[in-house]
């Protein structure tokens, strides 16, 4: 039986290795895993696309448990794609969404995937859209994609989910100022974590952020049938997560009537191939071998101010080998 159909089957070690084989930068195992993709990809698209970011300490891996197990209840299957920021140092990353988890980690019908963000902008690995394509062909019907939660470029898991939810604490400090407005701005839902810990505070960030979001949609952001709404709950306690969870389900039916979700999946689509040509381009340039020979020669020469930034930069494209395997 091929990797794809053990995929189709929804075995678990064959879902593990398929997205290894992903992730992995050989380019052989490109090769495989494009043939992979191919074959699984008819069977891909009919789960719900949840993005999940907020800070650190906000509690998502908490709340992730807490929905994933309230929608287990509900019939569903639940994947997790759970990216953890990489050392800058040494490369590494702890992975410890699986042990945050443990009760939804040991559910049959969840799947957790914990991986490293290497350096990828954004809070996203560099193939988590591939990864999130195997767990629809496995048959999970509702895919969540948890983001690291460190920055402002915590924005591109809006460019690959149906929709974005910003978690946030109500004991922030300046709750304008702790949300980012990149991040804001891209936001269908805003969530109140941990608002059991003090309810006057959390309905002060609710107040003050729904007069943001109001800013921001007359704007024209969210201009259509969808407001963005705030929400309170209390993920360790799962209290509102039916609340939240019929928040999504109305987002869904909104959005969906209108076609704006099928509509977002194509223009994500299209921004997906652009930036592994991106992605390719700039492996193909590393690779090549005129511009492996000129390059110590111009780094040396621009930090030393004897050549234009610009004009080393054109030179070494210029050197670029046109027959460069991308990998």
């Amino acid at each position: 039986m091929s990797l794809a159909d053990r995929v189709r089957q929804g075995e678990r070690r064959a879902i593990a290795k398929a997205i290894t084989l992903l992730e992995s930068t050989r380019a052989d195992h490109r090769a495989q895993a494009d043939e992979l993709l191919t074959a699984l990809l008819p069977g891909t698209g009919n789960a719900f696309r949840l993005g999940i970011s907020g800070v650190p300490g906000v509690g998502k891996s908490t709340f992730i448990e807490a929905l994933g197990l309230y929608l287990i209840a509900q019939g569903h299957r639940v994947a997790v794609l759970a990216v953890d920021p990489s050392s800058s140092v040494s490369g590494g990353s702890i992975l410890g969404d699986k042990t945050r988890m443990e009760h939804l980690s040991v559910n049959d019908k969840a799947y957790i995937r914990p991986s490293p963000s290497s350096g990828t902008l954004g809070g996203v690995a560099a193939k988590t859209r591939e990864a999130m394509l195997v767990c629809e062909a496995a048959g999970y019907d509702i895919v969540i994609v948890e983001t690291v939660g460190v920055g402002q470029s915590e924005i591109a898991v809006a460019g690959m989910t149906d929709m974005f939810v910003l978690l946030q604490l109500p004991n922030a400090g300046d709750d304008l100022q702790a949300i980012k407005k990149g991040v804001m701005e891209v936001a269908d839902l805003v969530v109140i974590n941990k608002a059991d810990i003090d309810p006057d505070a959390a309905t002060r960030a609710q107040a003050q952020i729904t007069s943001s979001l109001r800013i921001l949609t007359q704007q024209g952001r969210h201009s259509g049938p969808w407001h963005p709404q705030v929400l309170q709950l209390s993920a360790l306690k799962a209290q509102g997560i039916d609340r939240f969870w019929a928040a999504v389900a109305k987002y869904r039916e909104v959005q969906g009537a209108a076609g704006r979700i099928e509509a977002r999946r194509k223009h994500q689509a299209l921004d997906w191939m652009w930036e592994r040509i991106e992605s390719g381009l700039k492996q193909r340039f590393r690779q090549s071998s005129g511009v492996r020979q000129l390059l110590p020669q111009m780094t040396r020469d621009v930090e030393l101010g004897r050549l234009a930034a610009s004009t080393a930069a054109r030179q070494l494209l210029a050197a670029m080998d046109p027959g460069s395997s991308p990998g």
